[in-house]
């Protein structure tokens, strides 16, 4: 029996647990929800092309939560025998009975369930030997300390290769459940000089093996990443424009996710509160969720409550068009739910039209950054204070790389601000934007 024949039978096992879970539920309680989420793979890590851990997966537990009235109780299991699931069953109703009411608690509206959901193409198992993952991972290894003498040590590379089943359902009568899976190369090198030592990494990730970055290709973009920072330089305080790299502007776009989520709404704890409809970002400025994009490495048929996920226009002419909210905060917030329970679903963010070099060219003279560190985030306020890395600009051309500095800002003045989106798209993340350039920031160095 091969993988797919052994997921599929597994699906009908898991979906089995899960309906005898509410039936039992059912007896007693007013409304249920239960989930599964069952994960098999393998991680293989190398280091300086010899191979340092090998980690087998298989893991999962049915998880179900029960209401009595406004009382919720939870309990999980992993053990999916007609006994364990008729214990936890039961151990969830006996803490229902002494939770405090919640008027807001319970599965989300029967109107907006996925009872009818999309086959997404997010299933493409590969069962590697561990020697063969082990192949890939040094492959990238020797990539890059081949690329060049001042490349002197690995600092680690892996392959993982990951599938999994998740089956939801709840008395509403939703039953659904998909396959996907998950592999990625990742590879980080150390070069010296006489000056110092720097370090970087690169990575590819896919649904499917087959789409994946060559290993090789993997290990030389770490060693050109990485010699590119070698003797960093401060920069003097001032007052510049700045221009994310593709790859740091995705978490940029995710502060936004953190101000728009429904949680930190109804708790009156974000910098976005009460800006629904309102104008956030350039009028040029748009971010659509797709949800259902074939092989999407953030597309999913359902949410983590059922609910249906669907295209949605998140910012369009700048404005704000939709808080991102769960059942609970939906009631919170006396909205309807939008279907992201367990997070967003494929982000694309409009760029206008300008390759990375045209970017540099319109930045002209000032920061751009590849790196960002600490946690200097305050979402409720907005104050924006980071660690950065990356290098300094002149009349658009890259001068030499920068390090040991902090970005600062407000980040509804840096949404504001924002000047161009590149058209070069990271494509790696569940955001999907080019570089992004801010008219000016605060950079603390010298």
């Amino acid at each position: 029996m091969d993988v797919k024949q052994q997921v599929a039978q597994q699906r009908t096992e898991l979906e089995a647990a899960v309906t005898r879970a509410l039936e039992l539920a059912g007896k007693k309680a007013d409304a249920a929800e239960v989930a599964i989420t069952k994960t098999t793979g393998i991680s293989v890590s190398t280091r300086m092309c010899e191979v340092e851990n090998v980690e087998f997966n298989s893991d999962g537990a049915l998880g179900i939560t029960v209401y009595r009235g406004n009382r919720k109780g939870s309990a999980s299991t992993s053990d999916l025998s007609e006994k364990a699931i008729a214990q936890t069953v039961e151990a969830a109703l006996d803490i229902a009975n002494y939770t405090s009411e919640d008027p807001f608690s319970g599965p989300g509206p029967k109107e907006l369930m996925a009872f009818d959901y999309p086959d997404l193409d997010l299933f493409h198992p590969d069962e590697p030997e561990p020697d063969h993952a082990a192949e890939k991972a040094i492959a990238a290894e020797r990539a890059a300390l081949d690329y060049d003498k001042r490349i002197k040590f690995s600092d680690g590379a892996s392959y993982d290769s990951h599938y999994g089943v998740r089956v939801y359902g709840n008395s509403h009568g939703m039953l659904g459940s998909y396959a996907s899976s998950r592999h990625s190369i990742s590879c980080s090198v150390i070069a010296e000089d006489s000056k110092g030592m720097e370090r970087d990494y690169s990575y590819t990730v896919s649904r499917d093996k087959d789409e994946l970055w060559g290993p090789e290709k993997v290990g030389i973009e770490a060693a050109k990443r990485t010699l590119s920072r070698m003797e960093p330089r401060r920069l003097a305080t001032g007052q510049f424009p700045v221009m994310f790299a593709a790859d740091v502007a995705t978490g940029l776009l995710g502060h936004l996710v953190m101000g728009i989520s429904g949680s930190n709404l109804y708790r009156k704890s974000s910098f976005l509160l009460d800006k629904l409809g309102h104008q956030i970002l350039p009028d040029w400025f748009e971010v659509n969720e797709r949800p259902h994009i074939l092989k999407g490495m953030a597309s999913a048929p359902f949410d983590s409550e059922g609910l249906v996920t669907r295209d949605l226009d998140i910012i369009k002419d700048g404005e704000l068009q939709t808080y991102l909210a769960t059942s609970y905060a939906a009631r919170k917030l006396n909205m309807q739910p939008t279907g992201h329970a367990g997070g967003i679903h494929n982000w694309f963010v409009k760029n206008t039209g300008q390759s990375f070099e045209q970017m540099l060219k319109e930045l002209g003279t000032g920061l751009l950054v590849t790196e960002l560190m600490g946690q200097g985030v305050n979402i409720v306020t907005g104050d924006y204070s980071r660690g950065a890395a990356g290098f300094w600009v002149k009349n658009g051309e890259i001068q030499y790389p920068v390090s040991e500095i902090t970005i600062a800002g407000n980040l509804a003045d840096m949404y504001k601000q924002i000047v161009a989106v590149g058209a070069d798209t990271e494509f790696r993340s569940q955001i999907q934007t080019g570089s992004i350039l801010i008219e000016s920031m605060k950079v603390g160095g010298e």
